[in-house]
């Protein structure tokens, strides 16, 4: 990856509905050899997918909780049916394996504090944990789906 695919992720990254004429005058190339550098970028795997970033709080999903998991059981039969189950639920945004004292921290995106209970009591039913902490998000101050490229 050369500094003018860089340059093409960091545009990309912010708008990727920019038709590839307007990305391609943005980085000093013409459209078709863009447009092939887009493609490779997609068929190395470095673009996953083009998404609409969606607003929570227009959608009634805007409370925001971060839960850290501690299992019980580290087997890979217990990480198999945590990972699935988990996965599964649509709350979750988002799912990390941690180092330290937490496993695993989730994002989890709720109507309200109801959602956010109803959750929980799906969550703890579905598979033994050791512990669960959940941190309330009072504020979104920054959010971005661009990373420094």
């Amino acid at each position: 990856m050369d500094d003018t695919d860089r340059k093409i992720l960091h545009l990309l990254q912010e708008d990727a509905d920019q038709p590839v004429a307007e990305v391609a005058a943005a980085v000093g190339l013409s459209p078709t050899p863009c447009w092939r550098r887009i493609q490779k970028l997609r068929a190395a795997g470095v673009i996953q997918r083009t998404v609409a970033l969606v607003d929570p709080q227009a959608i009634g999903l805007g409370l925001n909780v971060f839960v850290g998991i501690e299992a019980r059981d580290h087997s890979p039969e217990w990480l198999r049916q945590f990972t699935e189950t988990v996965a599964a639920m649509a709350e979750v945004m988002a799912i990390y394996r941690m180092a330290g004292e937490t496993d695993y921290l989730l994002r989890v995106a709720v109507r309200d504090m109801a959602g956010f209970d109803d959750f929980y009591r799906r969550l703890i039913g579905a598979v033994p944990l050791k512990n669960v902490t959940s941190n309330f998000a009072m504020e979104r101050v920054k959010y971005t789906t661009a990373y420094p490229v």
